[in-house]
């Protein structure tokens, strides 16, 4: 049936946007809650709908059913139940599959959203567990003791060994407290055996950094004789370490052993490191066969450098020449693992790259490969120093041989360093000649090279006094390596010689500049400053080299000769002092011990130390002329005869011209023989 419809008027022509806020009210819903004939009609029998019934699949009254949410469904149940429109607390809600939030639009009216009730009442409070039963006794306990263990071993890595030894002992008694409680609250099979492990070990480890060995040996050996500890085995090697620190080598060769015997093949790395203690536990006995086993084996299966190194000290030992020689190659041959140096070097004009070639530059990786290069350029260095003399008929020979080795090897640059070292033993033996030929040979080579022989050249000439060949190697040293600090203190010390302290200071301070560790620049630009007679800044260069070079005698005598200097006799007869503890036996500093005691009016002092100097050196004559002088002085002529006959003695002996001071000895002599006549 129709129904009128009320049309809205014809918008006039001249107004485009008439009508259209125009609206017919039958469809205006928004005032049916206080319309009272469409509340009449639902309160009604007559407005209201049936109520819906499911049906049970398979039957003809089968229909899709719409609910409030998604899209049509055919309602089928298993079950069977009838499914109306759900209720809940007397408020209608659409029918889903799962159950209500609790969320209801009644609620939203009048209420917050309460999901979990709590306005129907206080919820139940949560269990708590009870930390006075039994089991709640034993995790504290055990809390506790993983507390203490921890507290150990961060005390033992800031240093505090007693305070980790003792947290150790304190874990361990609350150790076997725990395990007495667990027997008698539970059965045996629920101990932490890996809680007693940490607990043992770590004592034995806190005893053994203590240095109570028996003790840590004792703790080590229950967990090693417990065979429920499975890896407790391997802890011999723990035992064995301690064995070595006490020199029982034979006990730690047995328990590096067994200890070898437990560890499965394919711990590979842990089995070589074993195997190298084994070979210096036999070095240490002089069993060198039995050591080049071992370290044969290790160059055979997992090479390194010091394995390679200790072969050659054996086969050194044994004098075994050829062996020394083989033994050389293969140290030469371990492979270092390292990048070369070019990926360090910047790469065209790439910002990137170079900000990150920057980066990796010096960093950790870096220093590290810096680090090995180094271990690995001082084993081949002592190596080939040591060996040289040995495998052929002269050391020269065996240099040769080196270096030839060296040359094809991937240390290509030590090459050079040994054929300066070469020259170095040519000085040891004193044969100057075939060490300057030597270095002449290196002036043509690289800056780096040429620089070092340079330094050496110079340094010999400067020795023989031949100070223009000396500054000419010099400056040659100079500007090949400009950084060099050797080169630098040379040109120093031979503008040093030509009087120029003030040019020669600025070539000490460009060393200090370059390598602020060059004892000798430190030490030559004090005795700089002290000849310009700017004492507070040679003191202060003589200072800091004492902070370096603590028992120097060189650098104690200098400290005291300038505060003597400065007019300070204490301080300079306190480091004298110092002095003769380090050398109690130098004449000359006991001399002039005595003469500063004599200078501030102190005779027995002065009489102690200046009889001291004679007792080492007889032969000084100021020392003898203030002891025969003393002696009158103290109306003893009878040992001052002594003195003054050894004084003329000496000077006779030596063919001396008779000098006013012979003739007062000899004065000095008649007067004492006629006083006692």
């Amino acid at each position: 049936m129709m129904k009128n419809v009320h049309l809205a008027p014809e918008a006039d022509e001249d107004d485009l946007y008439s009508g259209y806020n125009d609206y017919n009210p039958t469809f205006d819903t928004e005032d049916l809650e206080n319309d009272p004939a469409f509340q009449q009609a639902v309160r009604t029998s007559h407005g209201r709908r049936p109520p819906l019934t499911a049906k049970v699949p398979g039957t003809s009254g089968s229909r899709p059913l719409a609910t409030g949410y998604g899209s049509k469904t055919t309602l089928s149940s298993s079950m069977g139940r009838p499914m109306t429109a759900a209720v809940q607390d007397g408020v209608a809600r659409p029918m889903t599959a799962v159950q209500a939030a609790g969320y209801t639009k009644a609620a939203s009216r009048g209420s917050a959203f309460d999901p979990l009730g709590q306005a129907r009442g206080p919820a139940p409070p949560l269990e708590t567990k009870n930390e006075d039963s039994p089991e709640g006794k034993i995790k504290q306990l055990e809390k506790k003791v993983n507390e203490l263990v921890e507290e150990s071993c961060i005390a033992h890595s800031c240093g505090d060994l007693k305070l980790a030894l003792e947290k150790a002992k304190d874990a361990g008694r609350k150790e076997r407290a725990l395990v007495r409680q667990r027997e008698q609250t539970m059965s045996p099979a629920n101990i932490n055996l890996d809680l007693t492990y940490t607990v043992l070990f770590n004592l034995a480890s806190q005893y053994s950094g203590n240095e109570m060995y028996a003790e840590a040996l004792n703790t080590y050996q229950v967990i090693v004789k417990n065979k429920m500890f499975v890896n407790g085995g391997m802890l011999k090697v723990n035992m064995a370490n301690i064995y070595l620190k006490q020199r029982n080598y034979s006990k730690a060769i047995k328990f590096y052993r067994m200890a070898l015997d437990q560890i499965a093949s394919v711990h590979k790395e842990m089995r070589i490191k074993i195997m190298q203690n084994i070979g210096v536990a036999f070095i240490k006995t002089g069993q060198y066969t039995d050591a080049i086993s071992s370290f044969e084996h290790i160059m055979s299966t997992s090479p390194n450098l010091k394995a390679g190194f200790n072969l050659i000290l054996c086969y050194f030992a044994t004098g075994d020449r050829e062996q020394m020689k083989k033994a050389f190659q293969k140290l030469i041959a371990v492979p270092l693992e390292i990048d070369d140096d070019d990926k360090y070097i910047s790469q065209g004009d790439d910002p990137h790259t170079n900000l990150l070639i920057e980066a990796i530059k010096n960093d950790s990786l870096r220093q590290m490969e810096c680090e090995r290069k180094a271990t690995a350029e001082k084993y081949i260095m002592t190596a080939a120093k040591l060996i040289a003399p040995a495998i052929e008929t002269s050391f020269a020979v065996g240099y040769d041989w080196c270096v030839e080795i060296v040359k094809a090897s991937p240390y290509v640059e030590l090459a050079n360093d040994l054929e300066i070292n070469k020259a170095i033993t040519y000085l040891r033996q004193k044969d100057f000649n075939q060490a300057v030929e030597t270095l002449k040979m290196f002036e043509k080579k690289d800056s780096r090279v040429k620089s070092a022989a340079a330094t050496n050249l110079s340094f010999l000439y400067f020795l023989e006094n031949e100070f223009t060949q000396a500054s000419s190697y010099a400056d040659l040293a100079v500007n090949s390596d400009r950084y060099n600090p050797s080169a630098l203190t040379n040109k120093g010390n031979t503008i040093f010689v030509s009087g120029d302290y003030e040019k020669a200071a600025e070539f000490y301070k460009e060393s200090l500049r370059n390598d602020s560790s060059c004892t000798e620049a430190l030490y030559n630009i004090g005795l700089t400053y002290k000849k310009l007679n700017r004492l507070d800044e040679a003191l202060d260069s003589f200072l800091k080299l004492h902070a370096i070079l603590r028992n120097s005698a060189q650098v104690l005598f200098q400290i005291s000769s300038i505060y003597e200097l400065m007019e300070d006799p204490n301080q300079a007869i306190e480091w004298l002092m110092q002095l003769i503890s380090v050398v109690p036996t130098d004449s000359h500093a006991l001399a002039k011990l005595g003469e500063l005691y004599d200078n501030e009016g102190d005779k027995s002092q002065a009489f102690q130390y200046y009889y001291e100097s004679y007792r080492y050196f007889p032969s000084n004559i100021e020392v003898i002329e203030w002891l025969g002088a003393y002696y009158i002085d103290t109306q003893f002529c009878e040992k001052a005869i002594h003195y003054f006959e050894r004084a003329a003695l000496i000077h006779v002996s030596l063919l001396l011209p008779v000098s006013l001071i012979v003739g007062e000895y000899l004065y000095n002599l008649i007067q004492c023989t006629s006083t006692q006549g």
